[in-house]
């Protein structure tokens, strides 16, 4: 799953090989996609690489070569360099979960409890995580305790040194703060979701992932918003 921009990058990129078999310049993705600086773009290729869309050519400058496009692309779309980037609607998780907490009667101790499963969350660079209203997953209740809870699945490799990986689901409690150290779900920019581990400093927000490739990021306060604290994982074999 793919961010807007990071969609739109992929599309920009492929079209302009396509036509000349050169890869576009930053400043030409820069002025493409609106962006007011070229660390941005440097961000969205990142993430692209990550999740295997593009790779970057070695030793040679802007050498970009797009591995796959998203299921949702057609031919047409692909061959026409002049025509827009498809258009890209995700749902953003906006802190309104609901969970079947209150299913189990009251003072009754459920031996599973079913939550709502809310798509995927990168573990790598942010994405948006898509709202899925119809997938949901039992969670034994022991692990819960009290308050809102749901599950998101995780894509990616950015958590690894914390025993989290790609395809693992993670059960988060709902929260808007948690503890320095606390592997979060962070709402970014108010539409890029991320899990990483929450490290203030000063006032800035550090977001840590859990595996050396990776650089930890660092966000002003207001940019930052705790959706969510990890409290457990589900690992299907």
């Amino acid at each position: 799953m793919l961010t807007r921009k990071q969609y739109e990058l992929l599309i920009f990129i492929d079209q302009r090989l396509r036509a000349s078999g050169v890869s576009p310049s930053f400043d030409e993705m820069k002025e493409a996609l609106d962006l007011k600086s070229k660390s941005g773009i440097h961000r969205l290729i990142t993430g692209l690489e990550e999740r295997g869309f593009i790779r970057r050519l070695p030793h040679r400058a802007r050498a970009l070569e797009v591995l796959k496009l998203p299921e949702n692309i057609g031919p047409s779309d692909a061959d026409v360099v002049t025509a827009p980037p498809p258009k890209f609607s995700p749902n953003v998780i906006r802190g309104d979960f609901k969970t079947a907490l209150a299913g189990a009667p009251v003072g009754m101790a459920a031996e599973a409890i079913d939550l709502p499963l809310y798509g995927k969350i990168a573990a790598g660079t942010p994405i948006e995580a898509l709202r899925d209203q119809s997938n949901r997953i039992s969670i034994p209740a022991s692990m819960l305790g009290t308050g809102e809870h749901y599950a998101l699945t995780v894509e990616g490799d950015s958590m690894i040194d914390a025993g989290i990986l790609d395809g693992d689901v993670v059960v988060l409690r709902r929260c808007d703060t948690a503890e320095n150290g606390a592997i979060v779900v962070a709402l970014i920019d108010d539409y890029e979701a991320t899990l990483k581990r929450l490290r203030r400093k000063g006032a800035s927000i550090a977001l840590e992932p859990a595996n050396q490739k990776y650089e930890t990021r660092i966000f002003g306060p207001d940019r930052v918003r705790v959706q969510g604290r990890l409290i457990g994982l589900v690992r299907h074999y």
